[in-house]
């Protein structure tokens, strides 16, 4: 079976929001500022080429300078650093937590969603220069949601304590892990380079964000993959005035919670606090609360009037971080970017912003779901074929499909539709003649048709059950191939690590993933290695 695509909306794996975004649903249009298509960013960036000063590239390139100094940069990526001082060049971004060993296996979809779209770009607007960007969410700290990765069946799980910054957090204890993984791995040269990796990026770099930056650029340094750190005083110090506004005014929780109460018919992602920052040391990344004029910090006796927080601010920016609903600000803020390239879950949060981008008077970026893929194997795609499945079948929920082949492979029709219908023909007849005689008549036949409806009911489903038992093998096997495509019914993209595919198939997953992502396209793509 050939490699293949569906559109996202048929995958059956997106929020009524994100394929109403996809549709370009009218109601959802004022949410966000254009819509990615190659077109529409000629507007975008002469847009942003207004909204983006010299002085913020200069503290930017200096910036990375110094988070590059002591790692092998490559030449792709020193070029690209070197271009972001021209004003003719613009960033795609995607962001993405420190999971240990790259985590699940979007991971790489979407860095590599946004090399190929930074590439189209530069073959589109050649006059124009476009750098792809990896945000590491160095300041987040919930570390239960980045401490493991799958390697097959097994859950390799790196068990400490952490407070603070996860990008702060020292790699010590990292070797037991590594020893685990080891003996996952066995033998091979690809296994050899799989433990040499991990070495190399967490027994040998003294902590999380640093370790997290010589992996990506391992693995897509020579892609011309940027990778920025947002844990800086200097950049922070650009967003200064945003982050006094938050103190002083609480404008985000005002625009956001406006925007979330008109998308009622969806599920909100996120709901604003009142203020959405929080203050950060080594080992605290905490709440700031305003309570009667006084700034606490949760959890902590730590308090600062309005003079002093603001004077904090001034003399150590790099103390504020900003939570889910101010770091997207944060990063269009810092970056000449045009588009942020995200999950599902992502982009239900930044259709929540668009407002509180224009009363900050930030330029909101272009909007675009990153690639998704399911990788199968040769012999998973022959299997397929031989089960005369495809694959908008294995897509399906399991029941509907144990359904759809019970149906396919019975020799009977499952469907009493006909027999139902029938049936409710007769009882319609018997409910005219009960309206000439006496109530107790009416109620009596309705109560026999809803008994005789409900026995068809049951009669169909023990005929299913039992075609279900006579092509029992066939439909194992179906359950099967489709339990190892989707691990706990779920998207294996979700669950499984890029380690087993490298494993076995070295480079190769990398470089098809690169020649069959198309941003733009809005497709689930099926990948056959």
């Amino acid at each position: 079976m050939p490699s293949d695509c569906i559109s996202f909306q048929s995958s059956g794996y997106f929020t009524p929001l994100i394929t109403d975004y996809l549709n370009q649903k009218e109601n959802l249009k004022p949410l966000y500022n254009r819509f990615p298509t190659l077109q529409n960013f000629k507007q975008q960036l002469q847009e942003k080429q207004q909204n983006y000063s010299s002085d913020s590239r200069s503290v930017l390139f200096n910036a990375l300078e110094k988070q590059y100094a002591g790692f092998n940069t490559t030449e792709a990526t020193k070029h690209n650093l070197d271009l972001l001082k021209q004003e003719n060049t613009f960033t795609i971004t995607t962001g993405h937590q420190l999971n240990l060993f790259t985590g699940p296996l979007y991971f790489l979809y979407k860095i590599v969603s946004t090399i190929n779209l930074s590439k189209q770009l530069s073959e589109t607007y050649p006059e124009y220069n476009f750098v792809p960007v990896y945000w590491m969410a160095t300041e987040d700290h919930d570390f239960d949601e980045i401490n493991y990765f799958n390697f097959k069946d097994k859950k390799i799980s790196w068990n400490r304590e952490s407070t603070g910054p996860v990008g702060r957090l020292s790699t010590l204890g990292l070797e037991a892990v590594l020893e685990v993984f080891e003996k996952e791995l066995g033998p091979g040269n690809n296994a050899a380079w799989l433990k040499e990796l991990f070495s190399e990026a967490y027994i040998k770099h003294s902590n999380l964000a640093d370790a997290t930056r010589f992996l990506a650029n391992e693995i897509f340094g020579k892609n011309g993959l940027v990778i920025i750190d947002g844990d800086s005083a200097n950049l922070k110090r650009l967003f200064t005035p945003h982050v006094k506004e938050e103190l002083l005014n609480q404008t985000s929780h005002t625009k956001v919670a406006e925007t979330a109460d008109n998308l009622t018919d969806y599920n909100i992602q996120v709901n604003p606090r009142e203020i959405n920052l929080f203050y950060i040391e080594d080992n605290i990344r905490e709440r700031i609360i305003l309570q009667d004029g006084v700034y606490y910090i949760n959890n902590t006796e730590i308090q600062f009037s309005e003079a002093e927080i603001l004077a904090l601010l001034e003399t150590n920016p790099e103390k504020f971080s900003p939570n889910v609903i101010m770091r997207p600000l944060y990063e269009e803020v810092i970056l000449p970017n045009l588009c942020y390239i995200g999950g599902g879950g992502e982009l239900a949060y930044w259709l929540e912003l668009k407002s509180y981008f224009e009363s900050a008077g930030v330029t909101f970026p272009m909007l675009l779901l990153r690639n998704s893929v399911l990788i199968a194997t040769e012999k998973q795609a022959e299997k397929l074929d031989r089960l005369n499945l495809s694959w908008a079948d294995v897509f399906m929920k399991q029941d509907k499909l144990v359904n759809k082949k019970t149906v396919e492979f019975s020799d009977l029709s499952l469907d009493f539709s006909e027999q139902r219908e029938f049936l409710q023909q007769q009882f319609a007849k018997l409910h005219a003649m009960a309206t000439k005689t006496d109530a107790t008549f009416g109620g009596a036949v309705k109560a026999q048709e809803t008994k005789q409806l409900k026995g068809l009911d049951n009669l169909e489903k023990k005929l299913r059950r039992a075609e279900k038992h006579n092509h029992a093998d066939k439909l194992e096997r179906i359950t099967e191939i489709q339990n190892e495509l989707f691990p706990g019914r779920s998207l294996q993209e979700r669950k499984a690590n890029f380690s087993q595919f490298y494993l076995e198939y070295d480079g190769k997953l990398i470089d098809k993933l690169f020649s069959s992502l198309k941003p733009l396209e809005h497709d689930f793509n099926i990948v056959v290695l």
